[in-house]
């Protein structure tokens, strides 16, 4: 090292991040401690300070390390810290941040005294922020930030908000392409006007029976959890949907067409029939299907899935490529008069690739029957994944069905395996 040029050196120091490295070299000789300015990032783990001594304190260490550098574009904070020492933080590199990501540590129960200026708030220093991620989030009420023009993703996982605030949080992030909010709970009503969004991954955390509307005409991919009532009117450049709700039931689903969807996830308990039907219509175009819905029906009654016709389900999906189908819709396809009257001309296509998953063997005859009309019609079919999950050994008729699929299999090795 003491071979090579200054700006040689300050560029391979440049690319160190993590604080405690960092202090480290400043200890190994002069030339490197000049070159610290010139760092980019840095990044304080979460027990950095913990056998701290000498009277100092988290925030005064880290505004100490940032003001040593020129002009700091990322700061990762995991550490305990106030808001007072973030003001301080981004009162001196506030405007040269690019990145920041910080562990709030204000999620409690019951808040009983709060920071003025709230951690929040303080962020609103950094307006040129491009990438923005908190953890551990209270916003209960409306963060004072004004525009923050210039950040493209907003990332915030474990939170509680309210509808409100976080629909001022948003306001002031007009120009987002990526957003993600991860364990929030609180939220009961939700509306996303975000004009560049292309990316949304949404998992709301409690009763699952929030509304979420989403107007975002860019938007590419949509992963949403918990929510009854999902309405997205733009459609058009959406290409990966996944839907599901473990808690509650998905009452409603509003989408505008979805011709460019390739790719397609529908889980849950409980499904509303009308949704479910409403989504495998819309989604004609689509080359990848997921389905794991365990049940049917309004309100509190659970029901099995009516019966699905076998030839009219893949003449409408003729570009399916990979299907993954689970228990209920796999019974439901597996109806007796779904293959009574089969078109001599009748092929699935573009079919490369399917996983199923079966629980029971009832109606084990017409499941057997679903099984070899995939491999007789699916012309290019080259692998079928049959997963066995939960069947009860005490039903008589379990080891005749099991030794049906394995002579299946043995008919069909060269595609069907067993799991």
């Amino acid at each position: 090292m003491e071979s090579l040029p200054d700006a040689i050196v300050q560029y391979l120091l440049s690319h160190m991040s993590n604080a405690k490295d960092v202090a480290s070299c400043t200890c190994v000789s002069k030339r490197w401690q000049d070159s610290i300015p010139y760092l980019r990032s840095l990044y304080f783990p979460r027990n950095l300070f913990d056998n701290m001594s000498g009277g100092n304190t988290s925030d005064r260490i880290v505004r100490q390390m940032i003001a040593s550098i020129f002009q700091l574009e990322e700061l990762v904070v995991y550490c305990p810290f106030s808001s007072t020492g973030l003001s301080s933080w981004l009162s001196l590199a506030g405007s040269s941040i690019r990145n920041l990501e910080l562990r709030m540590d204000n999620l409690v129960e019951d808040m009983t005294c709060v920071d003025h200026p709230s951690k929040l708030d303080c962020i609103g220093a950094a307006l040129n922020l491009e990438t923005l991620k908190l953890w551990g989030v209270m916003m209960i009420n409306s963060p004072k930030w004004d525009t923050f023009l210039k950040l493209k993703t907003l990332e915030i996982v474990g939170a509680r908000l309210e509808d409100f605030a976080l629909c001022d949080a948003l306001k002031a992030c007009p120009n987002l392409t990526h957003l993600v909010l991860l364990g929030c709970e609180g939220l009961k009503s939700v509306s996303i006007e975000l004009p560049q969004l292309e990316q949304c991954k949404l998992d709301f955390y409690g009763l699952g029976n929030c509304l979420i509307s989403i107007t975002s005409p860019k938007l590419e991919f949509l992963e949403v959890q918990g929510c009854s009532w999902i309405r997205v009117p733009e459609t058009q450049c959406l290409r990966e949907l996944s839907i599901a709700n473990n808690s509650g039931r998905v009452y409603m689903v509003d989408f505008g067409k979805l011709m460019a969807l390739e790719s397609l996830s529908v889980r849950g308990v409980q499904w509303c029939w009308d949704s479910i039907s409403k989504m495998l219509e819309l989604a004609s175009e689509v080359k990848h299907l997921y389905m794991k819905v365990e049940f049917t029906g309004d309100f509190d009654a659970l029901l099995p899935f009516p019966e699905v016709d076998f030839v009219e389900f893949f003449n409408s999906h003729r570009k399916l490529q990979k299907f993954e189908i689970h228990g209920a819709m796999f019974a439901a396809l597996c109806q007796k008069n779904s293959l009574k009257n089969v078109d001599a001309r009748f092929l699935i296509p573009c079919l490369k690739e399917v996983i199923i998953t079966v629980r029971s063997p009832l109606n084990a005859e017409q499941k057997m029957s679903t099984l070899e009309s995939l491999i007789k019609y699916g012309k290019h079919l080259k692998k079928m994944i049959i997963k066995i999950l939960q069947m009860k050994s005490s039903h008589s008729s379990t080891d005749d069905f099991f030794e049906d699929i394995c002579r299946f299999r043995y008919l069909n090795r060269q595609i069907v395996s067993i799991e």
